[in-house]
C-alpha cells in the first residue's frame, strides 16, 4: 500500500462509494489521513468513465479505494459483484492500485454527520442523496486510512 508509513512521501487518494444510481467521490492525503467529500457522479447509464477519468487526472491520485458492500452477517449483496466489477475497470482504465474496503454501515454514518451537521447549522439545505453517497466515499477512505491493511486484495 503506497504512502502510508511514517517515512513515505505523501499521496492523493480517491475513494468511490459505488452505487448504480450514483457514485460519490472523495478525497484524501496519506499525510495528514484525512479524507473530504468530493462531489457525487450520476450513473444514467453505467459509470461516468469520462468524468472518472477527469477526477484521477486532476487530483493524480497514487491509489484507488472502493467500497465493497456485504450484508450484516458479511455475505455478498446484489452489488457486491458489480462493485468488484467497478474496481476492476478502474485499475485496466487507470492502471492504479485498488483497496475494496467494507462499506457496511457507511450511509448510515454518513446521513448521522450530515444529519448532526445540520443541526448544528453548519449545513443549511436539506440533505441529498448525492450528499450521502460522497458522505459515505469519505467514511470508506477514513476507514482505508485507520486500517489499510483490513482492504481486500483486487482479485
Amino acid at each position: 500500500m503506497a504512502g502510508v508509513g511514517p517515512a513515505a512521501t505523501p499521496q492523493i487518494i480517491l475513494a468511490f462509494d459505488f452505487g448504480t444510481r450514483r457514485i460519490g467521490v472523495a478525497s484524501g492525503d496519506t499525510l495528514t489521513r484525512t479524507a473530504r467529500a468530493l462531489t457525487t457522479l450520476d450513473c444514467p447509464s453505467g459509470p461516468p468513465w469520462a468524468a472518472i477519468g477527469k477526477l484521477i487526472a486532476e487530483y493524480r491520485p497514487a491509489q484507488l479505494v472502493v467500497g465493497l458492500p456485504y450484508n450484516m452477517d458479511g455475505t455478498a449483496t446484489l452489488l457486491t459483484e458489480a462493485s468488484r466489477s467497478f474496481a476492476r475497470e478502474l485499475h485496466v482504465r487507470h492502471a492504479l492500485a485498488v483497496a475494496l474496503v467494507d462499506e457496511r454501515l457507511s450511509s448510515r454514518e454518513a446521513e448521522a454527520q450530515l444529519r448532526d451537521a445540520r443541526a448544528q447549522g453548519l449545513k443549511r439545505r436539506r440533505l441529498t442523496h448525492a450528499d450521502v453517497d460522497m458522505a459515505a466515499a469519505k467514511i470508506l477512505l477514513e476507514r482505508w486510512f485507520q486500517e489499510p491493511a483490513a482492504a481486500e486484495p483486487l482479485t
